[in-house]
């Protein structure tokens, strides 16, 4: 019997990644972390409640197999980095520490693209920090899914970025540029979900696994089969 542990159940990436779950012939159970009533009901689905997040590592169930982090915020939501910080590397790095005392031997992180530990800008910094935290946990497989700009994703590209963009739709087609600068969340969590499974099916070889753009592509939608 497989069990999967996930937060950020609700969010962008989270989401889809609950659906996939609970459409998963290999999942047997899903426990989702959640201030709020998920959207999905479904008897394989126990929702972990807690209105303060930070009670969640206590919820940590002893017999999960996998768990998927999707957990994030924004600054302008969190009211500031600093808070922010409490929320992508603090929360998400207890979660991870109770996964491991409690024997999960799969873990997988929704993190970003620009992770960099050694990066001069805070965002990209504490994703990497995260990251080689995580790493230093020693589960029996992990993985990082680090996708580019997630489309649909609410924020405000900067104009070159934008200019870019459009003669990259001039030159080679809308759907052939968006799988280049970005994927979507169904996307995302179709090959985070996929990456997981092998890993706890053992057909993952590395210890650490990184999936960048072409990685969640191949596997979230060339390769996917519902």
């Amino acid at each position: 019997m497989t069990t999967a542990v996930l937060a950020g159940s609700t969010g962008q990436t989270g989401t889809p990644i609950l659906a996939q779950l609970l459409a998963s012939s290999s999942i047997n159970s899903v426990q989702a972390f959640t201030r709020k009533t998920l959207p999905h009901t479904s008897s394989t689905l126990t929702p972990l409640t807690a209105s303060d997040p930070h009670t969640w590592p206590s919820l940590y169930p002893s017999n999960a197999q996998i768990f998927f982090s999707a957990l994030a915020t924004s600054r302008a939501i969190a009211g500031g980095f600093e808070n922010q910080r409490k929320v992508d590397y603090d929360l998400n790095l207890a979660l991870a520490t109770k996964a491991k005392e409690s024997g999960t031997k799969v873990y997988v992180l929704v993190s970003a693209a620009n992770a960099n530990s050694h990066s001069y800008f805070g965002y990209p910094k504490m994703k990497g920090e995260l990251e080689e935290a995580v790493k230093a946990l020693d589960f029996e497989h992990t993985i990082f899914v680090r996708p580019g700009w997630i489309a649909g994703e609410r924020q405000t590209m900067p104009e070159n970025v934008l200019r870019r963009v459009k003669r990259l739709l001039g030159t080679v087609g809308r759907d052939r540029a968006v799988d280049f600068w970005a994927q979507t969340p169904e996307v995302i969590g179709r090959a985070a979900v996929k990456a997981g499974l092998e890993a706890l099916d053992g057909k993952q070889g590395e210890k650490v696994r990184v999936l960048g753009g072409g990685e969640i592509i191949r596997l979230g939608k060339k390769e996917w089969k519902a």
